[in-house]
């Protein structure tokens, strides 16, 4: 396996390529609708492409270029209608996966937890930001997505709001795309630092693909090596931020906002090595946490804790809003917060700021949520108070890949472009599931596992 001393391999080191696709492969992108707040649906005719080149080699300089990146998304897109799952080594070989994991995981991990975008990152009076929610390895949507926003470049941002991989039969691919476009060609280990990032989701975490499916989806593709790339992509996990801040205006996270860290000592009986150190520890006495804090929070955590002195993660990546005021604990999903339009006022003035932008819940998770709005077109504004908004952005569409029917979501993907001068309107773009979709199997058990990610088995979470 690669070491970080090591030279990235080429062309010359691998093994004999796959033959490149014949003439009549399928186009890279197949026909879809899209939608948008302006606009109505309308087919957009499939473009044609170049042939991919297999398998995917390093730069002899060790420049990533947009070709590279490119010939990356159509490499994937035919190795899914062409190759069985165990091939994928034979397209992606291992050297070529250790390399991209650590050089992005390098950048990742030199983040700060809260990513702010603005004119040091280049954000400029020309610039747009694209605000992408949950993708859960629908590989052929988000490259769909990509080709419709527009490629990241000096004036189009991205903001990826986690949960890349489980449920979905292309998790791996998807979370390797997106590692690409996170690149710096003056440093030849990033291709767009300042203008792709990516946050975490609760799946992304060792927890959530031992049972969605991401870590089976990852031994079935590559076997005997299939645990020292499942364990890569834990470690690159662990270092993806988890907020960001766009223009001074926007927040935006997984699951929502988060608590106060402060530490409250107990009443001590004698003596000063008695004292204890707890946590909020009435559900009354939680207040909304502040900036500080986040910067301060231990994200570097498999699984984050629902206990303990580090909640914040887990409150940034679980939580949910709800339609009633206050803030308390998320008995439903045993981790994290529920928060009411209150808390969204309080926030917003708290961090001077006028949207909040979150995914986390797909049209599963919203039907068993009353007074909070479905998820059809892939968005719902949830909370609309005197500061701004709170906005839930889903971007997998005819969710979940394996359990969705004619008669049961069929819901849209969105996502948001934010504009110039201060960023805070949100322009919505809806958008229909490519189809046809490559047939593939699960990697878990749909029939039996839950939808919305609740009634955890905390237990395991602590293993």
């Amino acid at each position: 396996m690669l070491s970080a001393s090591e030279p990235p391999p080429t062309a010359a080191s691998l093994p004999s390529a796959t033959p490149p696709p014949p003439s009549s492969d399928e186009d890279f992108f197949s026909s879809v609708s899209v939608a948008s707040t302006s606009s109505t649906s309308s087919p957009i005719p499939s473009p044609p492409q170049p042939h991919p080149q297999i398998p995917i080699t390093w730069p002899e300089d060790g420049t990533l270029t947009l070709d590279w990146v490119n010939n990356l998304m159509l490499t994937f897109d035919w190795a899914s209608k062409n190759l069985s799952p165990s091939e994928l080594p034979s397209v992606m070989p291992v050297p070529i996966f250790d390399w991209l994991v650590l050089t992005a995981s390098k950048i990742l991990h030199k983040e700060p937890n809260c990513v702010h975008i603005d004119s040091g990152s280049g954000l400029g009076p020309d610039s747009t930001v694209v605000v992408v929610g949950d993708v859960h390895g629908q590989l052929h949507d988000v490259l769909f997505l990509l080709r419709d926003a527009g490629f990241p470049s000096d004036d189009r941002f991205f903001v990826f709001n986690g949960d890349y991989v489980d449920r979905g039969a292309w998790g791996l691919e998807t979370f390797l795309l997106l590692l690409a476009w996170k690149g710096d060609t003056r440093q030849a280990v990033v291709f767009m630092p300042n203008r792709v990032f990516l946050l975490r989701g609760n799946h992304e975490s060792k927890y959530c693909t031992s049972v969605y499916g991401f870590e089976k989806e990852v031994l079935a593709k590559y076997a005997e090596n299939g645990k020292h790339v499942y364990r890569k992509c834990l470690m690159c996990f662990e270092g993806l931020p988890l907020a960001s801040i766009i223009g001074g205006s926007v927040y935006t996270a997984h699951g929502g906002i988060f608590r106060s860290s402060a530490l409250i000592p107990a009443k001590r009986a004698k003596g000063k090595k008695n004292r204890k150190i707890v946590l909020n520890p009435d559900p009354s006495a939680l207040s909304l946490g502040s900036m500080e804090e986040l910067l301060k929070a231990r994200r570097s955590v498999l699984d984050p804790p629902w206990e303990g002195t580090n909640l914040i993660p887990g409150d940034v990546l679980w939580s949910d809003p709800s339609m009633k005021d206050g803030l308390s604990p998320n008995k439903e999903r045993g981790i994290g917060l529920l928060w009411g339009p209150d808390c969204t006022e309080d926030f917003l003035k708290k961090l001077n700021i006028k949207l909040i932008i979150r995914s986390h819940e797909g049209p599963d998770a919203r039907e068993k949520r009353p007074g909070l709005g479905g998820m059809d077109q892939g968005y719902t504004i949830d909370h609309d108070v005197e500061s701004g908004k709170l906005i839930t952005v889903f971007s997998a569409p005819d969710y979940p890949q394996f359990q969705a029917t004619e008669d049961r979501y069929r819901n849209k993907g969105a996502y948001i472009i934010l504009e110039p001068p201060n960023f805070d309107i949100p322009v919505f773009r809806s958008f229909e599931a490519v189809t046809p979709r490559p047939k593939a199997n699960p990697f878990y058990d749909f029939e039996d596992c839950v939808d919305s990610d609740e009634e955890l088995d905390l237990a395991s979470m602590a293993t």
